[in-house]
């Protein structure tokens, strides 16, 4: 048994209908095999005998859920000035094709489930390799270190590289043994990952299809109408709006999960609503790329679950802080039209949000009895503007406010899963 002591906030209900941020000051989270079992104010009399763990200095919140992020793109972070297509050309698919050689996809793991760890993210929702052998080392990486990671090959059949190139046959016999190896062992999860409609041929899409209809418990992830032109390219190939080219193929469901959804049209949002999918808002590589601004209070409107992802390597780094700021700023950009976000909106996002996307809102998301204890502690360093504006707050939905705008990784002192500290290379 182990006393987590310190000041916790989370949103164990929805700000988005009605719900509240909790934070309670001193308060004693008791955790036992990794599992909350008691929450209280701290007592000496009754918890001093404990394993005490002492982290009143900073802020404690639930680990950080990232609901699309890609693996290969660590090292291509940084890629400005191009918007989607040519920046996939020039920047993502040329760092995709070194993942060939399995040495050096075990070094991109390394680093990239060190960023995630690092960024305060327990959770993941991973794009993939194209390569099986560079799935393998992602899964090895995230398990050694402990992180709560879904992930896939990826899949594509035209425009790309011709060396990132699979045939339906290969990617159904693939991304089966991969299932078979990874699926529901430890906290990995298998997600099928065709990369885009607009790479991805009609038969190549319905295997993905038929594996998922084969294994009906695996996630399926892929990207939407992110960019105006690569939409324009898929009703070209499919002769439809681009939610009904993955509807064809059997892909849509509440374990769906579509990154970007920037530009949608009202029958797709309903498409996606009545389906049950959701959606990874990644509102630093939208803004770095040029997409465009996403319309939240349409798809919450129309049933349509929301959560962040960073989009590493479009996105500018693996902070879910970054993601949230700039998921304010989108919404007040948007005037009229945006949904006003205060700090707890940002923190739901970040947590129960991802944990209720990913299918894992009975596990983690809040400080709840009975989740499991994943959290990251926010801690800045001593007389920094963080530390500063925090130890001036006036409130507590002023001293998340103040973690949102001014946070990043360098102020996550710890984090845990299933209250399991983790330890990252380096």
């Amino acid at each position: 048994m182990t006393v987590f002591r310190g000041t916790f906030l989370d949103t164990p209900r929805s700000p988005f209908t009605g719900g509240h941020l909790r934070a309670e000051s001193d308060l004693a989270l008791v955790v036992e095999d990794g599992v909350i079992t008691a929450r209280a104010p701290y007592d000496p009399s009754v918890h001093g005998t404990a394993d005490v763990v002492d982290l009143r200095e900073g802020l404690v919140l639930p680990g950080f859920v990232d609901t699309h992020v890609h693996f290969p793109q660590v090292r291509a972070i940084g890629g400005l000035g191009m918007p989607l297509l040519d920046w996939l050309e020039k920047c993502a698919l040329p760092e995709e094709a070194r993942l060939a050689d399995a040495t050096y996809a075990a070094s991109v793991a390394t680093d990239f489930v060190s960023g995630l760890a690092r960024a305060g993210t327990t959770t993941a929702l991973v794009f993939g390799s194209h390569f099986a052998t560079a799935v393998d080392a992602l899964f090895t990486e995230a398990t050694r270190v402990g992180l709560r990671v879904t992930s896939g090959l990826v899949l594509s059949d035209r425009i790309l590289r011709d060396d990132l190139f699979t045939t339906p046959e290969r990617a159904y016999d693939e991304g089966l043994e991969l299932a078979k190896r990874w699926h529901g062992v430890g906290r990995t999860r298998y997600a099928v990952t065709p990369r885009f409609s607009l790479s991805c041929s009609e038969p190549l899409l319905e295997s993905a299809g038929a594996l998922l209809a084969d294994q009906p418990d695996l996630w399926f992830t892929s990207h939407l109408n992110e960019n105006i032109e690569e939409i324009e390219g898929v009703r070209q190939l499919f002769g439809c709006d681009y939610t009904t080219s993955y509807e064809r193929a059997g892909l849509l469901g509440p374990r769906s999960v579509l990154a970007h959804n920037v530009h949608p049209t009202l029958t797709e949002l309903m498409t996606l609503g009545r389906y049950g999918a959701a959606v990874a808002h990644c509102p630093t590589s939208n803004a770095a790329l040029g997409s465009g601004l996403f319309q939240l209070g349409s798809h919450l409107a129309l049933g349509v679950r929301v959560a962040l992802g960073s989009d590493v390597g479009a996105g500018t780094g693996f902070s879910l802080f970054k993601e949230g700021l700039q998921a304010y700023f989108v919404q007040q950009l948007l005037g009229r039209e945006g949904h006003k976000l205060s700090s707890r909106h940002l923190l739901h996002l970040a947590t129960a949000a991802g944990a209720d996307v990913l299918g894992l809102s009975d596990v983690i998301g809040d400080f709840s009895i009975g989740k499991q204890f994943d959290a990251l502690w926010l801690r800045p360093p001593a007389g920094s503007t963080l530390d500063v504006a925090l130890r001036h707050a006036d409130s507590d939905d002023d001293a998340l406010a103040k973690a949102f705008a001014l946070a990043g990784p360098a102020d996550v002192a710890a984090t845990w899963v299933a209250g399991e500290r983790i330890t990252v290379s380096g």
